[in-house]
């Protein structure tokens, strides 16, 4: 049997700016067919940058020192300070699976390559320019991970100690006009893109992109039963109203099954608040007139009623498999935030609990 390790990737603040966030995530998960277990946001602090950026240079061979020193040096430069009137984010991303470290080496790709494929990530979203003298004269990586399990652990432990200092909801790292009518929405990548490793949820991303949003919040998440009877409980009146008392709660039930794994009725008590067995990803937009954006992007809840383009009519089945769901208005995004618990560091906890206390 396999053992199973995890393995990170970062997608950098340049790749993020540039909305190149949905195709590396999309590329993540489907070329390397590991599970995305996984997700916060992050604005490094100095001291943070510092710290990882001292770990990367190991090798003793020159030629593969001398890549690491340009990415402990690009670290240093791009990971704190302000860029057009934002601090950097990054999205650090962890999956799980047998041989993780290999498979999202071979994924990501190297530093310096004789000529560009798009095979790997850094082919088609990293630039790597010498001039004739063989000195670089511009580097952007896309992505940064390492390829050994010992620097896999030492980094996640790292990130994992700076994760409620440094990550969650970064609603304060963007600076908007002070006039703007600035808002926050969710958006839950809803579990029919996990049936198995995909491109889907990298590409409901890449859509979300045409938005001119900024990804401000990541969390993997699992719903519990409870959570996604108290998400969808504002639908149950109105499919009671709309196809009976019985009908209407059987299929408000099923909601609450596709999101959690359970239906309510099925599920024991004391089993109701326990995490689900169905993933998501939930995501927090931020930015002008945020929660029209977005819903203009994704289209109604019915994808044969979507127009072409939007997520639904891309993604969606069906009224209820329609790739994701976000918020119908800023009070909303409030509620649902809340439920989903949003501000909730799991990504310190898994790390904590995948490798043992030394």
């Amino acid at each position: 049997m396999q053992i199973e390790e995890l393995s990170y990737a970062i997608v950098t603040p340049y790749s993020m700016r540039k909305s190149r966030t949905g195709g590396i995530v999309g590329r993540l998960i489907s070329r390397t067919g590991l599970d995305l277990v996984g997700g916060r946001m992050f604005a490094p602090s100095a001291e943070l940058a510092k710290r990882y950026a001292e770990g990367i240079v190991t090798e003793t061979n020159a030629r593969h020192r001398a890549t690491q020193e340009l990415i402990r040096d690009y670290v240093l430069k791009n990971f704190t300070g302000n860029v057009n009137g934002q601090r950097p984010r990054m999205l650090f991303l962890i999956f799980r699976g047998p041989d993780a470290v290999e498979k999202i080496h071979r994924t990501v790709g190297h530093i310096v390559h004789e000529r560009t494929s798009g095979e790997t990530i850094r082919d088609t979203y990293g630039d790597y320019i010498t001039d004739t003298s063989g000195n670089v004269t511009y580097f952007e990586p896309g992505v940064l991970a390492v390829f050994d399990s010992k620097a896999v652990e030492r980094d996640l432990k790292l990130w994992a100690e700076f994760s409620d200092r440094d990550g969650g909801i970064l609603d304060q790292v963007i600076n908007f006009p002070a006039e703007a009518k600035i808002e926050k929405t969710l958006v839950l990548i809803k579990p029919d893109n996990f049936r198995f490793p995909n491109l889907r949820p990298g590409g409901v991303i890449e859509v979300f992109s045409r938005s001119g949003l900024y990804i401000i919040g990541f969390k993997v998440h699992r719903m519990s039963v409870a959570q996604a009877e108290e998400f969808y409980g504002p639908v149950l009146p109105v499919l009671e109203q709309k196809l009976g008392p019985a009908s209407g709660r059987d299929n408000w039930e099923s909601i609450v099954e596709f999101m959690a794994g359970r239906k309510p009725s099925e599920c024991p008590s004391d089993k109701r608040d326990t995490a689900g067995t169905e993933k998501s990803i939930a995501i927090v937009y931020q930015g002008v007139d945020a929660v029209r954006k977005i819903r203009d992007v994704l289209g109604p809840t019915d994808p044969a009623k979507a127009p072409p383009g939007s997520i639904r009519k891309e993604f969606g089945q069906t009224i209820m498999i329609n790739a994701a769901h976000a918020s119908d208005s800023a009070e909303n995004a409030k509620r649902e935030m809340a439920i989903v618990q949003i501000d909730e560091n799991n990504f310190k906890p898994l790390i904590e609990n995948f490798y043992p206390r030394q």
